[in-house]
């Protein structure tokens, strides 16, 4: 046995009271990378995503796919790559599974995802997750979906390029980041339904899923501030989930957290609404960050000029300090409920 000096030992003793089951040492490195997130990344890349050009991105529309093909080009810029496992940036959706439940004539249409191995758990997947299909073009308007889910869909993109530079640096995650742009959101969570029936990585190994949809805005309960943010299903399935969650925003003062539609008995089922669903009830832990509803959802006024960019720009470092938290601990989360249904 090798021996241990002093000052090797007083580094042991430290790391080892840093490796409780809350923010573990390792996140402390996290603000050096959720800093690379930027306003003006996020606008230049929304305005973008949700410009007349892309026509409302509807479901396997001609639209969806330029949005589409603007996102693997932001990938490919950022040398973030494609999964291990898979043969490009798409996963092929066929329209029949697309119109299985409600024949709504939709195309054959694509989930998006980009892919950081993880440098000491790379079997362990943590997935970050956003829906950039929209409603399309209604009675000659488009329904340009800025907010919804521009904002998660641009959010999503800063936070793998935050990924990224970590790994280039030396410094990426543990576990290994899959990030997951999902389609027919709009037309029943279909895109995220299909991942979770022809998963890349087997759903055993899935850790969580940290999924983002509408964190540009504000709504009528926040009309003073828009310095918080709606958490939903974080404690659903894993107290260490939601330990993580307060914790981290804690540590680095990001926002007020704002339980108010975490109840599963809330009329506006906002928890069965969006992606991050499909995973929960296969029970894989969840968040879901979400800033509520306001009068241009689902609206063809849902537009760029109406986003407020320091909302989205502390939202999505919010939600890259969660998933760097999960995907650097020492232990898996730990699931330790069954309500995820």
């Amino acid at each position: 046995m090798r021996k241990i000096t002093a000052l090797a030992l007083l580094a042991l003793l430290i790391a080892g009271c840093s490796s409780h089951k809350g923010v573990t040492h390792k996140t402390a490195k996290a603000s050096r990378y959720f800093k690379a997130i930027s306003t003006e990344s996020l606008k230049a890349n929304l305005t973008v995503i949700a410009s007349d050009s892309m026509e409302g991105r509807d479901t396997g529309s001609e639209g969806q796919k330029k949005a589409g093909r603007y996102i693997i080009d932001f990938y490919k810029k950022h040398g973030i790559a494609f999964p291990k496992g898979a043969t490009d940036y798409y996963q092929p959706i066929p329209a029949a599974y697309l119109n299985a439940k409600h024949n709504e004539n939709l195309n054959d249409s694509e989930n998006i995802w980009a892919f950081i191995e993880g440098s000491e758990k790379p079997e362990e997947i943590v997935v970050i997750s956003a829906h950039y299909d929209h409603l399309g073009i209604k009675k000659g308007e488009v329904y340009n979906g800025a907010d919804d889910d521009g904002s998660g869909t641009v959010a999503v993109m800063e936070i793998a390029a935050a990924f990224q530079k970590a790994k280039n640096e030396g410094r990426g995650p543990k576990r290994s980041i899959l990030i997951l742009h999902v389609t027919g959101e709009e037309h029943g969570l279909h895109g995220s339904r299909y991942y979770s029936e022809h998963p890349l990585f087997p759903l055993a190994n899935t850790v969580a899923d940290v999924n983002i949809d509408m964190v540009g805005r504000r709504d009528e309960f926040h009309k003073e501030s828009n310095n918080y943010v709606y958490l939903i299903g974080s404690d659903y399935l894993s107290t260490d989930l939601y330990n993580i969650c307060e914790e981290v925003n804690k540590k680095y003062h990001f926002m007020t957290l704002d339980y108010k539609y975490n109840d599963k008995k809330d009329p506006n089922r906002y928890y069965y609404r969006s992606d991050h669903y499909n995973f929960a009830k296969n029970g894989i832990p969840v968040v879901f960050l979400f800033n509520g509803s306001h009068d241009d959802y689902h609206r063809p006024t849902d537009d760029v000029t109406k986003i407020e960019f320091d909302a989205l720009t502390q939202r999505a470092r919010y939600a890259f300090a969660i998933a760097w938290e999960i995907a650097n601990r020492p232990e898996k989360l730990v699931v330790d409920k069954t309500d995820g249904k």
